[in-house]
């Protein structure tokens, strides 16, 4: 069959989004590589104009100039069509990337759900009620049970009004010691002397008219020499 009526064409795959994003990008690049030697062409064209005087040459300079510069403007231009081009390519294709997101966080949430009620079935309130329940009356129990074994044995019975008037008389043992006034007498007790001892008894000179030496003792009168 395919001798007499030939082999068909296999389809071609559908346009990616991304390919033709980086085809366009792809050529807006090399566009604008060419607008980048028509300037470096232009720059030369000034320079040589401006040591030029003016005349045909001058002219003709600047008639290459001008046609450089215009092709500069058309390469401009398809710039920026392919610029916005892959600009609209990427808003749809960052659309179309979020729809299947979207599609996805529903379909685990779906998925999630039935997990949760799947579990759930395997999960009896009344038994967990009933735990704690019990739980509640175990801890009461080993309550009791630490309160039994807390209580005391063998403890003399003691009159609570003995047991207050010996806790009084404590208190007055206790205010005995923290008494201080002992402390009063050392702080009466005489200071000590500043004075050497006899000093009070030793008349000054100036009042007996008797002259005394450093030592607050009377001079010994010197001999009168005769002539």
């Amino acid at each position: 069959m395919n001798r007499l009526f030939g082999k068909g064409k296999p389809k071609e795959p559908a346009p990616n989004l991304n390919d033709c994003i980086a085809g366009v990008d792809t050529r807006a690049n090399n566009i604008e590589e060419k607008i980048t030697k028509l300037d470096n062409e232009l720059r030369k064209y000034r320079e040589q104009m401006s040591k030029m005087r003016e005349g045909p040459a001058k002219n003709s300079v600047k008639q290459r100039a001008m046609r450089v510069l215009k092709q500069k403007k058309a390469y401009e231009q398809q710039v920026e069509a392919l610029r916005n081009q892959s600009f609209n390519m990427e808003q749809a294709n960052y659309a179309a990337q979020s729809l299947k997101d979207t599609q996805a966080t529903v379909a685990a949430m779906k998925d999630g759900v039935k997990q949760m009620q799947k579990e759930f079935k395997k999960v009896n309130i009344d038994q967990i009620e009933d735990i704690q329940d019990d739980m509640a009356d175990m801890l009461e129990q080993a309550d009791e049970v630490q309160e039994a074994l807390g209580r005391t044995y063998g403890m003399p019975e003691v009159d609570d009004d003995e047991l207050q008037a010996e806790l009084d008389a404590l208190g007055d043992e206790i205010a005995l010691d923290d008494d201080t006034s002992y402390l009063d007498d050392m702080v009466k007790a005489p200071s000590a002397p500043d004075k050497e001892p006899g000093a009070d008894s030793i008349v000054p000179g100036s009042k007996s008219g008797i002259e005394t030496d450093e030592f607050g003792l009377p001079k010994v009168p010197t001999s009168v020499k005769t002539s």
